[in-house]
């Protein structure tokens, strides 16, 4: 919220700013879910909610609501991520005709301390009761999924169910009718004839901007337990746009996208578990790359796609056959993204024997082991966050960062 913080102490000021922390990471939650929540937006939604009341739930969603969703396809992604970003049912689509009195969220009672001004405390519980509501939620966005209980782990299965994963856009053969282009001979022809061979206005055409193919690999060996059912619900969301395909990888080679076209999450989950034989097993990446690519990935699954490996990069295998894939991979893909959970953790350096080889063929190298770090991801996918690429020596290997 962008207002005034309350007077008399810094107490206003810190409670305005926890406020707004939480705003904006709801908003980053809906941009990851695929609503074009942009700047100018969230600009607006901070005003409206500032002047209505920024500790009720129902003028927080309706200001959203009427300030953050462009079009018809984003209200359900609101509804969605309002639900699981602040813990509870959204609201009504409709607002009742005589509302009953407004009940705060988890409101946070203070003792009005001797001698403070009349109204000063109400002033300082508007912003609070926001920030006590989902700051837990902005907390989890970071919070490694390794580390989560129960209760959380939940809460980031709802907020991973909003998720929605899109490729970067690719210029398609296929040609639209358009204001501006090229002519369009035929629809020009047919036009004249149809006003006696008089000339017309010229029609043009403009080629199609399509979404990319985007093939996620996902890695199930035991190293890779604690994040494999967060990155398959993720991949669950990806799913959601059409033009993504799933394999789990670990000792065999599983393609799960049907499974994972389940609308509801936990029984996708449980098609996963009965369809992939190698859960928590070990690793072999090479071959079970070259076996992607022989059978998948060079009859054109992964011609042009933007592929993105989800592992720890351990490698039982030989590291030499897993960096003569990954080359391969490398000239048949648009783009190859690794997602890593370890890379977050304090001097890291991919010293793996089957990160090392991989990373000369990689363009981009991002996290994988939290919320926020799984919607850097989408936006890497979608090329609006592309991020540096691994550094390569001379001789065209990869040298290691930190």
């Amino acid at each position: 919220m962008s207002g005034a913080a309350a007077p008399g102490g810094t107490a206003g000021a810190d409670g305005q700013l926890r406020a707004d922390a939480v705003l904006l990471g709801f908003a980053r939650a809906l941009r990851a879910a695929g609503v074009d929540a942009g700047a100018e937006r969230t600009q607006a939604f901070l005003r409206a909610v500032d002047t209505l009341r920024p500790g009720v739930r129902g003028d927080v969603y309706w200001a959203g609501r009427l300030t953050l969703c462009g079009d018809r396809d984003d209200l359900d992604r609101y509804e969605r991520v309002f639900a699981a970003y602040f813990d509870a049912a959204a609201p009504p689509r409709r607002p009742p005709r005589r509302p009953a009195p407004p009940a705060r969220l988890r409101p946070v009672v203070r003792e009005v301390p001797a001698g403070a001004r009349p109204g000063e405390a109400d002033r300082e519980r508007q912003g609070p009761p926001v920030a006590s509501l989902a700051s837990s939620a902005e907390v989890l966005r970071h919070r490694d999924v390794a580390t989560l209980d129960a209760a959380e782990r939940a809460r980031l299965n709802r907020l991973l169910a909003a998720f929605s994963l899109r490729g970067c856009s690719r210029r398609s053969a296929r040609r639209r009718p358009a204001r501006r282009g090229a002519v369009d001979p035929h629809r020009t022809v047919r036009e004249m004839l149809r006003h006696g061979g008089e000339s017309a206005l010229l029609r043009r055409h403009a080629r199609v901007d399509r979404p990319r193919r985007v093939v996620l690999l996902v890695d199930v060996s035991g190293s890779m337990g604690p994040y494999a059912d967060a990155l398959l619900r993720f991949a669950h969301a990806a799913v959601r746009g059409r033009r993504t395909e799933v394999f789990t990888i670990g000792t065999r080679l599983t393609r799960v996208t049907r499974e994972l076209s389940h609308r509801d999450p936990d029984l996708a989950m449980a098609a996963v578990a009965e369809a992939v034989p190698d859960w928590r097993g070990g690793t072999r990446l090479g071959e079970l790359l070259r076996a992607f690519l022989d059978r998948f990935g060079q009859r054109g699954m992964a011609r042009g796609a933007v592929v993105v490996l989800l592992s720890d990069g351990w490698e039982r295998g030989d590291p030499a056959l897993l960096a003569e894939q990954m080359r391969r991979l490398h000239r048949l893909a648009h783009r190859v993204v690794w997602a890593n959970p370890r890379k977050a953790r304090p001097g890291y350096a991919p010293l793996v024997a089957g990160m090392a080889a991989a990373l000369p063929s990689v363009d981009a190298f991002v996290e994988g082991h939290s919320l926020a770090a799984l919607e850097r991801l989408a936006a890497v996918v979608r090329g609006a966050d592309a991020g540096p690429a691994p550094a390569r020596t001379a001789d065209g290997k990869g040298a290691e960062c930190a």
